[in-house]
């Protein structure tokens, strides 16, 4: 019997009525894998190959076998949006079954909710956030709700592992499973792992069950890639045009690239479904609304949308919807909220401003084209700023654009990608989960406490003294209190925590005031815009006309022309040593990458020229001025940050230029061979980590650190974060291609 003769009976209907012609290689293999084992399952796979069939076919044949005396699937998401969409889906697939449906979060239906607790059945879309809530508040209904659960599907596994929600969502599921005595099987989809290896770990944490992961030949698949380049000059002397004899006729002003580059997009998009990726929602709203003001100066129709996290839920669907519709040729800039498997129908392309933040993006933002049987086509579009006098011999040097074609190669040669590294010491989570554990049971002995919280698998890497560390500071600090009996409960200032609508959600966010025109919702920002003055949101320039501080509302009004917005928190990356690599790579190999446009392909000679007439592809340092140097070991950012620490504990000054910096910026009073010679000295050392001369306050992000002792979160940003072994790895690999340098390690 193969796959499709195994599937229900209103299943193998549905793929009838839909005219599928037969099923994906990566559907028959989640099939057997559900049907003839009893091991987790890991699918992964490009955008749009079928992941979410493939999980939820066998799934629901099982159940419709074998009905659930409870809730018989959790189906979990990252974002309210996803489920919205998977519900639509699910309720045409489950048309005539006997399977219901429910979807579980803040904007879903509080009958239908109460419904599924009275009559638990089918399956349950739902937030993390929504499944602690009910775990901790509704400690009862959970234990009927899922006390025949049979599978967990948890969608954009890759999302989830490279965030704090992560932690928390098997925490939960741990929590979960101790209440009901069941373990489910769990299932992860994702389009971008770079070690699968990593993936199947987190996905089995706490199940003490194997994961298979298999492997199906997609087939090669064509990708359309065009890279194009436009200069802003910085000064009226950089650029003139002559008519040919000894006269100047015209100065071009600084801004000359941003409006070549405006032009071009309007024209590249003009009767074509894309989306315009930026890596900041401050240049999504500028890079629309400039469009939108060329489309107006042409009598050209508005197609262009704006679609981020801080445009309000109710625009984002509606932009969402005018996608799925396949006669609508709308232009949608956005950021990473686009990113994930929301359903937008078929796109012509999709733009790039900028270098994707990693592999890991690129890769996401490649498949949201494509799709129904297109070739994916994503261009690239960079506006350069170009000086007359830069400060040192590697300021001409344009490492965006160099990263770009490093990320392009390593993706579409040899299928790479980040691996995420996982959260070994997430002490905020610890304290977030003894809180809610704590809020859910009621007192505990603090060994019971610790019996229930370092048993779970996001916890093994913390020691029984780290957790005693925690609860001693809590303590202090009122989070917890002591009863006469010698248990623990909430304290009075932990109260206050867990009593915040907020307390659920793991991750930071800034205080938002709310946008109003009236009473239309247009989004939210972070900071006061005092009357009169505007700013850019959704795409369109706002005047603020009242402001209510008390209620955290700005009242507005719509106005012509370009605003611009900023907000406090944006988007941070991390370079891999094998991106550094590649880059380093490209800056060495003749220009020859096809996708480069003429302008791109000579920019590329020029910058690879200023490298290898600087040093720097040769040396691990290089003199920048009589005591200014750059150190380039060719590694990653946690270990570039390793090394400037260690460089630090020898007295000597350096610093990252910026985040994604390849090297280091080191004022020194000796040589460039000397400080060679220090840097050998080190890497050959015994280096102790936790001796280094960190910041008093230094840490990995968390939104409850205020509450984790400085010296745990000090363990934390040195345990997880640091990476000497990596230093030492990715300097010897670097080493191997460098003339006169060998490094015993």
């Amino acid at each position: 019997m193969n796959a499709f003769q195994r599937l229900a009976p209103f299943i193998q209907d549905f793929i009838y009525q839909n005219k599928w012609e037969e099923l994906r290689g990566i559907q028959v293999a989640a099939c057997e894998v559900i049907f003839e084992s009893d091991d987790n399952l890991l699918l992964s796979s490009g955008t749009a190959s079928g992941k979410t069939e493939a999980a939820f076919l066998p799934v629901l044949t099982e159940l419709d076998e074998r009905p659930s005396k409870s809730v018989g699937v959790l189906y979990i998401s990252p974002l309210k949006a996803l489920i919205n969409d998977q519900f639509k889906r699910l309720e045409q697939l489950l048309l005539d079954s006997h399977i219901p449906v429910c979807k579980w979060h803040g904007d879903a239906s509080q009958s239908k909710k109460n419904e599924l607790i009275k009559r638990p059945q089918g399956i349950l879309q739902i937030t993390p956030e929504s499944l602690e809530s009910l775990l901790t508040n509704k400690r009862g209904a959970s234990l009927k709700l899922f006390s025949d659960l049979r599978y967990v599907i948890i969608d954009e596994v890759h999302h989830f592992m490279r965030d704090a929600r992560g932690v928390q969502l098997l925490c939960v599921l741990e929590r979960l499973q101790k209440l009901t005595g069941v373990v489910p099987r769990r299932i992860g989809l994702s389009a971008t792992l770079g070690d699968v290896t990593l993936a199947q770990n987190w996905l089995n944490t706490g199940t003490h069950r194997a994961c298979a992961a298999p492997i199906t030949d997609e087939g090669k698949k064509r990708v359309r890639l065009h890279v194009e380049r436009f200069v802003n000059y910085a000064d009226k002397r950089d650029l003139v045009e002559t008519d040919g004899s000894d006269n100047t006729v015209k100065t071009i002003t600084g801004d000359i690239g941003n409006r070549e580059h405006f032009e071009y997009l309007f024209q590249m998009t003009l009767d074509k479904k894309t989306i315009i990726f930026t890596n900041s929602r401050e240049e999504t709203e500028f890079v629309m609304a400039n469009l939108r003001e060329l489309a107006l100066k042409k009598k050209a129709p508005d197609i262009y949308r704006v679609h981020h996290g801080n445009v309000s839920a109710l625009l984002r669907e509606a932009t969402e919807d005018e996608m799925k519709n396949d006669d609508e040729k709308i232009v949608t800039g956005a950021t990473v909220t686009l990113e994930l498997g929301i359903d937008i129908g078929s796109l012509d392309q999709a733009v790039q401003v900028g270098a994707p933040l990693n592999v890991s993006s690129f890769a996401q933002r490649l498949g949201r084209c494509g799709r129904r049987g297109q070739v994916p086509q994503l261009l690239f579009t960079f506006v350069e700023s170009i000086k007359i006098n830069a400060a040192d011999t590697l300021g001409p040097i344009n490492w965006e654009f160099i990263r770009t074609i490093a990320i392009i190669e390593l993706y579409t040669k040899s299928h790479w990608m980040e691996p995420i590294y996982p959260h070994n010491h997430a002490y905020n989570l610890l304290y977030h989960q003894t809180m809610s554990h704590l809020k859910s049971c009621g007192e505990l002995s603090p060994a019971a406490l610790a019996q229930a919280i370092l048993s779970l698998g996001c916890f093994r890497h913390i020691t029984q003294e780290d957790y005693r560390t925690l609860l001693t500071y809590m303590l202090d600090t009122e989070q917890l209190e002591r009863t006469e009996r010698g248990g623990l409960i909430i304290g009075r200032e932990g109260e206050k925590a867990v009593g915040s609508h907020k307390f659920l959600t793991v991750f930071l966010a800034p205080e938002y005031l709310l946008v109003k025109d009236e009473n239309r919702t247009i989004g939210t920002v972070d900071k006061i815009y005092p009357v009169g003055m505007r700013f850019a949101l959704a795409g369109q320039a706002w005047e603020t006309v009242d402001v209510n501080e008390k209620s955290k509302v700005i009242f507005v009004k719509r106005v012509p022309g370009i605003s611009l917005v900023d907000w406090d928190v944006d988007f941070e990356v991390e370079l891999h040593t094998v991106l550094v690599q590649k880059m380093q790579d490209v800056l060495e190999t003749p220009p020859s990458y096809p996708y480069l446009s003429e302008r791109c392909r000579d920019r590329l000679a020029e910058i690879q020229y200023i490298a290898k007439g600087s040093g720097i592809l040769e040396n691990l340092v290089t003199p920048l001025s009589d005591k200014k140097f750059a150190v380039c070991p060719w590694v990653g950012t946690r270990q570039l940050f390793t090394l400037h620490y260690a460089l630090l504990q020898r007295k000597i000054k350096n610093r990252l230029p910026w985040i994604t910096c390849v090297y280091l910026e080191v004022h020194y009073d000796g040589t460039a061979s000397a400080l060679e010679a220090i840097i050998r000295e080190i890497l050959l050392s015994d280096l102790d980590l936790y001796a280094l001369p960190l910041p008093e306050r230094v840490q990995v992000q968390g939104k409850y650190n205020e509450f984790v002792p400085p010296s745990l979160l000090k363990k934390q940003f040195v345990e997880d974060y640091l990476d000497f072994e990596g230093l030492r790895e990715g300097i010897g690999n670097s080493a191997e291609c460098r003339e006169g340098i060998v490094y015993e390690i």
